[in-house]
């Protein structure tokens, strides 16, 4: 596997310096953050990030992610445009080298927390989903954690309106249009679109979620065969939901070389709804057994991009929820260890 570390540019707080210190950390998971969704990036702009990065002896190889547009996503009459947009981004992306680009699905909401200052038992920091919370948020006055600078209260209302009469069947058919559009510049580069899972995995608000589970994995890959068509396997988003094993997902993706990114991080279940808690990466910390994930990722050959995913706020650091740099790089070390002790087990 390739260790990866997410950072968000040269605006980012944790320098590359700091991140050159985690042992076996390849290279740095990225993105051009500054343009809309259906809009062209610039060669000049990746190729200096891509400098930036090289420079501190990191790789680039993963982009997370190149948005996909509300348009392509409702099926607008603006799509197609959108998608040779999108496409031109790809070329751009294979000609810097870049091997896997991470993407979501998601209407309008790709990620959604109650709390994004969840204070644990030990003091630690971390986010969380409470099923009560979530029930008492009005659709038609929506307040959300990370969310209300993004919408304006019109904008979130006419995306929602437009979504109402999308089902799911429908959106799966749109993004299968878009795939089938894109597949010839991903296999002309090398490059595998890693599917984002839905998080959390389940319906929010009447928008439809098609990437929650097994079953929405085996209808996107037999609608769209090519194996540069794949997933990011995020342990804390498909084990958000209860009913997802994915011990038995990682083993089967991971054989069928369809896992070209995996997100490692632990979730605890709190009672008996869809609420949980995102905690530290030990398994025991947890709900999930993050041993268990890595060694079906190793035992079925995978050697994909592997990154430590939300992390919680250590050691008094504050900064961008999730995203700090003393939990993440103790996800590093955790990882390693894993990934090590599974490959000399299986030796």
């Amino acid at each position: 596997m390739k260790l990866t570390f997410r950072w968000y540019g040269e605006k980012d707080s944790i320098p590359l310096s700091y991140l050159r210190q985690i042992p076996n950390l390849s290279g740095v998971v990225t993105s051009l953050y500054d343009v809309k969704p259906g809009e062209e990036w610039s060669f000049y702009s990746l190729s200096h990030l891509k400098k930036v990065v090289n420079e501190s002896g990191l790789e680039m190889e993963v982009i997370e992610s190149i948005p996909v547009s509300e348009d392509i996503k409702l099926g607008t009459s603006k799509r197609d445009k959108h998608i040779a947009a999108f496409i031109h981004n790809l070329e751009v992306c294979g000609d810097n080298g870049v091997k896997c680009v991470c993407y979501n699905f998601m209407p309008v909401f790709d990620w959604l927390r109650t709390n994004l200052h969840h204070v644990n038992e030990d003091g630690s920091v971390s986010l969380s989903y409470s099923a009560d919370d979530f029930a008492k948020l009005d659709p038609n006055n929506l307040h959300l954690p990370g969310w209300d600078e993004s919408y304006s209260s019109d904008e979130l209302q006419g995306l929602l309106k437009q979504y109402s009469h999308v089902s799911h069947e429908q959106l799966r058919a749109n993004m299968v249009y878009f795939l089938k559009a894109i597949m010839p510049t991903c296999e002309k580069y090398g490059i595998m679109m890693a599917v984002h899972p839905d998080d959390p995995p389940w319906d929010v608000f009447g928008l439809p979620r098609i990437v929650s589970n097994e079953k929405d994995l085996d209808l996107l890959f037999k609608e769209v065969p090519s194996p540069m068509n794949g997933m990011t396997l995020c342990t804390g988003s498909f084990g958000a939901c209860r009913c997802n094993d994915i011990v038995h997902m990682a083993g089967k993706y991971a054989k069928e070389k369809r896992i070209g990114f995996a997100h490692l991080r632990n979730v605890l279940y709190e009672g008996k709804d869809d609420s949980f808690t995102e905690v530290g990466h030990y398994s025991k910390a947890g709900s999930l057994d993050m041993y268990a994930i890595v060694k079906a990722l190793v035992d079925n050959g995978f050697d994909g991009y592997v990154r430590p995913d939300h992390g919680r706020n250590i050691f008094g650091e504050e900064g961008k929820p999730g995203y700090g740099l003393y939990d993440r790089a103790l996800g590093c070390a955790y990882i390693n260890g894993l990934f090590e002790a599974a490959e000399k087990e299986k030796k």
